[in-house]
């Protein structure tokens, strides 16, 4: 049975940009603010960053359903997503996740220039309320340029760098920043298309 839209769990307008770009119809079903959904993004002892990005897309999988039956909604396809950055082999560990400050963006940033990093994203589609959620991950690699302290402190101040994995965004003026990638665009914005249209092909989800 075809299915005319489906749930994003997400609050991401990126996200929600890259569904129209796609001519797919989609519903809110975004965390209240009962849920403590930060808490499922903080990473396990020792995680590696596609463990962790998998296992976080689940959970918010698993939560998504779980607010679905709260609701009583009428059922459709429930789509989730997680990005992280990793920085393999680095001094703090794979995964470098969202800035709490600026000073914490700025040492994200300064750990990313000159280097090439990953991109890991998760997408999980269930669909339907008695499945577990299919799980697909696509790995892009960024490279950045050699940054100045003047770069990164302007950059800050702009405030893209805040609430974005790595400390920026490629879709906005992080893209001054990145002289080349290896991957999918798409997926480094947080949601990739072609593995999400896999998984909503198996949906059978229509597209306008």
């Amino acid at each position: 049975m075809s299915n005319s839209f489906i749930y994003l769990a997400s609050q991401s307008p990126r996200r929600q940009e890259l569904l129209k770009q796609i001519g797919v119809r989609f519903e809110m079903l975004a965390p209240d603010p009962s849920e403590d959904s930060e808490s499922i993004e903080i990473p396990l002892p020792d995680e590696k960053a596609r463990a962790y990005v998998e296992r976080v897309t689940i959970a918010k999988s698993v939560a998504a359903l779980a607010r679905w039956k709260k609701q009583q909604l009428p059922w459709a396809p429930i789509l989730c997503a997680d990005t992280t950055v990793s920085l393999p082999n680095s001094a703090a560990g794979e995964i470098l996740g969202k800035p709490t400050d600026a000073a914490d963006a700025a040492r994200i940033l300064t750990m990313l220039s000159g280097k090439t990093h990953e991109v890991l994203t998760a997408v999980a589609l269930t669909m339907n309320p008695s499945d577990q959620p299919i799980s697909l991950v696509q790995v892009s690699k960024v490279q950045f340029s050699n940054l100045s302290t003047d770069q990164i402190n302007t950059y800050i101040a702009s405030g893209e760098t805040f609430g974005k994995a790595g400390a920026y965004g490629i879709q906005g003026l992080g893209a001054i920043l990145i002289p080349s990638i290896q991957g999918s665009y798409s997926g480094i914005m947080g949601l990739p298309l072609f593995e999400t249209t896999q998984l909503l092909d198996r949906a059978q989800v229509t597209r306008i």
